[in-house]
């Protein structure tokens, strides 16, 4: 037989050539992720390049004070923190109520850092960890990507995707020091291991997932998102009946491992055993035990008695751990569904049970057109993705199915949740995007092989094969693939893609790169006006303060009061106490007669209102108020109650027609108090509201104003001593007699503001 010597030739100079390409091939990706996080990084810079290096919104601001307080004091210190300061009287064991991940991770960087004597001041870490994180993120959602497709380009679409996705980006611009900074990234990693465990059923790869799960443990209360669907896909597969010893070992492994370290963290503790949350979990664990025992029984017993075993078993070993569960949740040993959760399936159940949950707005149930705003492009692209992994249906394209179906339904039930939602839909719009291209970007079109019948051994006939297969050599396709489709689908996909990057580049500047602590606003001619008051209401509060008072607000401005003020607060954002918030919804809601004992008896020296009324600035304590009626009538039903605050006609209103509860409230006349004199007689108007208000202001007794910022935003109160109370008493009522008489009082001329 002769050997052909010239193709024997050739054949190293081919492994060299597929070499080159491979490195290339490598080389460019490498290149292309490292401008994709660039650019999640650079994109969520706006609001440092547009305003300044400070931290956002309110949860950040106690996270930002931990991680100080970490870098200070060194760990042991800060796992054993109580701190005073806060929920005053009570204090608060820090140390043991929060997830320490965020703040462990920001002190080891600083201190690495550190280490290799870089300069750097742990606001800046904080600051700019969360854009940092996203660019893992990108790439977490590489890897991932890659394990459902055989298409290098999918994983590289998911991962730009992420990059400048509005829905992830509106949880981790620059300042935005919250625990979704690195939990979202911990989230889709930790996605990756579990599938990457199953493909190979290793040990190794289920310990890394165990690993990373209690790393997301110790940094964001979401992990019960992992908790419960890891489960639930596990649960399909046997169901599909495509149990496994890889699934067997991945599951295994992680659930072993991974309990056992999100149990190091004391606010988790024993958690994982004793809460309904964690059952379905627990109880796949053990179904995975029992399926692996009777594929052993099977091997060893004969069918019939097999059969029967299988029956018998199944239903004892069920009734018993059915009873178990009941009894030992009947017994306390395992605590009830929490009512976050029922708050998921039930909307309305929070607000009737749990009005505190109800009242934080991103709890409340997600908008059409927040889908759109926040995945623009995405959301097309998203179901023909999950169609995709329909056509193949390996164990990897279930979990996508099912982590789309679970993923969608809770992001429209809470506005928080379209941060998981958001990995999946990347996810499967890359698939969708990266097939779309793959088929109309090829320089030949597909071919296809016309069916023909060949006679078989037994004389039948048979196909070789399906009418319109693609072939690699054949007849060519014509139609949908000639150039002027590809043109038109190259060129389309091209226009969306670029319409999808400038909206996310708009939404990210726009809607989601403003520190909540400094508002903008626009001059008539066009210039920025920075209305700074939160920060000059704080800085006054500490530099005119002493550093004991204690200052009554809205569980709102908790955390900002406590890391920018640096003044005790008696309720914070941390919500963990529904009675003590309660009770200052009581004294923003009573009359100061009822009001002024409970702030004598919780020793509040300053009162902090947030008031709109002025610039039209919505997210005042006035819009919020009902909130505060609703949390203290769940306390106190016979003492508050909320349809006092309405008008006969069961209208809220602030103006003339407001009800004589809430004109007499603390809150109203805190807000209120002077605002008249601003305007011209009879021109007193809340511009939020767009309500007329009276021309005499509300009277304050128990308290006097001490300071109200530039733009009226925030308003301090001074809680009197009781000798003075007294005294203005008297003095109100001879001043009521003397208006009765006069019938008018003088009035002070309008203040000029900057803000107009």
């Amino acid at each position: 037989m002769a050997v052909d010597q010239g193709a024997g030739s050739k054949l190293p100079g081919l492994l060299v050539s597929l070499g080159k390409n491979e490195s290339t091939k490598t080389l460019l990706k490498v290149i292309i992720l490292a401008i994709i996080a660039a650019a999640a990084v650079a994109s969520r810079l706006f609001s440092v390049i547009r305003f300044e290096s400070i931290i956002h919104e309110f949860d950040p601001w106690f996270n930002f004070r931990a991680t100080k307080y970490l870098v200070a004091n060194g760990f042991y210190q800060f796992w054993d923190w109580f701190d005073d300061r806060t929920w005053h009287p009570l204090g608060r064991v820090t140390g043991g109520t929060l997830y320490p991940g965020l703040m462990v991770t920001s002190g080891v960087i600083y201190h690495l850092l550190r280490f290799l004597t870089v300069p750097v001041d742990i606001r800046n870490i904080c600051v700019l960890l969360a854009p940092a994180f996203s660019g893992l993120t990108a790439y977490a959602a590489y890897l991932l990507t890659n394990e459902m497709t055989t298409s290098s380009s999918a994983g590289l679409l998911a991962a730009a995707f992420m990059g400048i996705t509005p829905g992830y980006i509106s949880r981790s611009v620059a300042g935005s020091y919250d625990n979704e900074a690195i939990a979202i990234f911990l989230l889709v990693f930790t996605f990756y291991l579990w599938i990457k465990a199953l493909k190979l059923g290793s040990m190794l790869w289920g310990a890394l997932c165990a690993l990373f799960y209690g790393y997301m443990v110790a940094s964001w209360g979401g992990y019960a998102f992992i908790t419960c669907l890891v489960p639930l896909h596990a649960f399909v597969l046997i169901c599909m009946g495509r149990f496994s010893m890889r699934l067997y070992v991945a599951y295994t492994t992680w659930y072993a491992l991974g309990t056992l370290a999100s149990m190091q963290i004391p606010f988790v503790g024993f958690l994982p055993v004793r809460t309904s949350e964690h059952m379905p979990a627990l109880g796949i664990f053990g179904f995975l035990q029992l399926v692996a025992f009777l594929e052993y029984v099977r091997s060893a017993v004969p069918s019939r008695q097999f059969q029967t075993f299988l029956y018998v078993g199944l239903g004892g070993i069920f009734g018993v751990g059915l009873l178990g569960l009941v009894g030992l949740t009947a017994g306390g040993y395992i605590a009830p569904w929490s009512g976050r959760f029922y708050s998921l399936w039930d909307t309305g159940y929070a607000k009737i049970h749990i009005p505190i949950i109800a009242s934080v707005s991103e709890h409340q149930p997600t908008a059409w057109p927040a889908f759109f705003f926040d995945l623009n492009l995405l959301i097309w692209l998203f179901p023909a993705g999950v169609y995709m992994c329909f056509q193949r249906l390996e164990d990897e394209h279930v979990f996508i199915i099912v982590y789309a179906l679970f993923g969608s339904y809770f992001a429209g039930v809470m506005v928080r949740l379209m941060l998981t939602l958001t990995p999946v839909v990347c996810v499967a719009a890359a698939i969708a995007a990266s097939q779309l291209l793959d088929t109309y970007l090829q320089y030949k079109s597909p071919e296809v092989v016309e069916s023909k019948e060949e006679e078989s051994t037994d004389g039948t006939a048979k196909k070789a094969s399906k009418q319109g297969s693609l072939r690699s050599a054949s007849q060519p396709v014509v139609g949908i693939y000639n150039v002027l489709s590809k043109a038109f689908i190259a060129g389309a996909m091209t226009l969306f893609l670029l319409i999808f990057v400038q909206h996310c580049t708009w939404v990210t500047s726009n809607a989601y790169s403003s520190p909540s602590v400094v508002l903008a606003s626009r001059m008539p001619d066009g210039s920025q006006h920075i209305i700074d008051d939160y920060r000059e209401a704080y800085q006054w509060l500490r530099q005119n303060t002493k550093e004991d008072a204690k200052i009554m607000s809205w569980w709102d401005y908790g955390y900002q009061i406590g890391g920018m003020a640096d003044r005790p607060t008696l309720v914070d954002n941390n919500t963990w106490n529904n009675t003590h918030i309660a009770t200052v919804g009581k004294a923003m809601s009573s009359r100061e007669e009822v009001a002024y004992p409970i702030m004598r008896q919780h020793e509040v020296d300053y009162v902090l209102v947030v008031f709109g009324g002025l610039l039209g600035y919505s997210g005042d304590d006035i819009n919020k108020f009902l909130w505060m009626v609703r949390i203290a009538e769940g306390i106190w039903p016979d003492e508050v109650k909320e349809r006092d605050f309405f008008t006969p006609r069961g209208e809220y209103k602030v103006d003339a027609d407001a009800s004589e509860t809430m004109k007499n409230s603390l809150m109203y006349k805190m807000s209120y108090h002077n605002y008249a004199t601003l305007f011209p007689p009879g021109q007193a108007q809340d511009r939020v509201r767009g309500a007329r208000l009276p021309d005499q202001s509300p009277v304050l007794n128990s308290l006097e104003e001490a300071y109200t910022s530039e733009n009226w935003i925030i308003r301090i109160y001074k809680v009197k001593d009781l000798d003075n109370v007294g005294r203005d008493h008297a003095a109100a009522a001879s001043f009521e007699r003397g208006h009765k008489k006069k019938k008018a009082i003088k009035k002070r001329g309008p203040r000029v503001l900057r803000a107009e």
